[in-house]
């Protein structure tokens, strides 16, 4: 309690007092969990009475949240100039005891990103996400920056990522994020990302493989490959490959790819049943911008699943999720009838 009386709160009776070696803390966002310091882990629930809580309303007058060097977040007292790392909250804290309905899943198409991370503390935790200046992959990056992550937006357009860090820093100025160039239809490119993001000599643990293509005219890269096939696959495939080391180091961590449905209305396979790497980056005369989309999309979750086995023993976990069909997003850029098509169905779809 002399914590409390330190931190400029009274001492109160209370049920919820803890067993020696544990201590309350709590997350940027308001989330109370519980160090036991003997056994050395953390966890979200009251260690007696099982309760999960949250501080109530904002900090004290002349009260400001910091993060030390090791991400662990402490309180400023600028009145009486101390500081603690005791939530001055944390005498008002309120149950939180959601009612789980019984006829929906916990998560469906009305949940954001700041949903599922609620109650999340990433402080410490370091994740890129590709194709992040708009769309799904900002809106990724920039709940896990609210999040306390440090975030890296790897983006082909640099002004465009610029604009997308001020705008996080807006809503959070001690944000941790910063842009770098990756330009997935250059594989050159891929591999000086990778050099520069080891050169920063920080781990990974959460990779978000987002940027992607749609609808565009057949066109080869400077590496010879048709565009779509690329950017949505093979750039990430290189990339993965090449940070592969530095997540098997960080673990746990993560590999998500952002596929589609889409992967189900196609085939990869000649008539005999083998792989037909002609059909992965095909002619002008065999190409159809749907067909490509589509191809490209199955190679994600097969690289999914097989990353998966792959690493899965070595702490490192890969996931392939479809975002949603037809989500208005700038994937759809490239031909005037996709845009009109994608703005017919905007009422019926999920928001970004």
């Amino acid at each position: 309690m002399a914590a409390l009386r330190y931190a400029g709160l009274d001492d109160t009776d209370s049920e919820d007092e803890l067993p020696p070696g544990w201590e309350e803390r709590t997350t940027k966002d308001g989330w109370v969990y519980y160090a036991n310091h003997t056994e050395e882990k953390t966890q979200w629930e009251h260690p007696k009475t099982g309760k999960r809580k949250r501080v109530a309303g904002d900090l004290p007058y002349g009260w400001e949240q910091e993060t030390d060097e090791n991400g662990q977040v402490f309180f400023v007292d600028h009145i009486n100039k101390r500081t603690t790392y005791l939530d001055p909250r944390l005498a008002f804290t309120v149950d939180d005891n959601p009612t789980k309905p019984a006829t929906r899943q916990r998560y469906d198409s009305s949940t954001t990103a700041m949903d599922i991370l609620q109650g999340r503390d990433f402080t410490g935790k370091v994740v890129v996400v590709t194709g992040a200046n708009s769309g799904i992959g900002f809106e990724t990056a920039k709940s896990f920056a609210l999040h306390g992550a440090h975030v890296i937006l790897a983006c082909r357009n640099m002004t465009r990522a610029s604009e997308a860090v001020s705008r996080i820093l807006e809503e959070w100025h001690k944000a941790k994020v910063e842009a770098m160039t990756l330009d997935l239809a250059l594989l050159r490119s891929v591999q000086h990302f990778a050099e520069a993001f080891k050169a920063k000599n920080v781990p990974l643990h959460v990779l978000v493989c987002n940027a992607a293509v749609f609808g565009l005219p057949w066109s080869l890269t400077k590496d010879g490959l048709e565009t779509t096939f690329q950017v949505n696959h093979l750039g990430h495939f290189y990339l993965v490959q090449l940070l592969q080391d530095i997540l098997c180091r960080s673990a746990p961590a993560r590999v998500v790819l952002v596929s589609s449905e889409s992967h189900r209305f196609t085939d990869i396979n000649d008539t005999s049943g083998n792989l037909d790497f002609s059909c992965l980056s095909p002619s002008r005369n065999d190409y159809w911008a749907m067909l490509a989309y589509n191809r490209s999309k199955l190679c994600n979750i097969l690289f999914s699943n097989e990353l998966h086995r792959r690493l899965s023993p070595r702490g490192v976990t890969c996931n392939a999720v479809h975002p949603g069909n037809m989500m208005y997003s700038s994937l759809h850029r490239s031909w005037w009838a996709w845009t009109l098509l994608f703005t017919l169905a905007r009422p019926f779809t999920k928001s970004m």
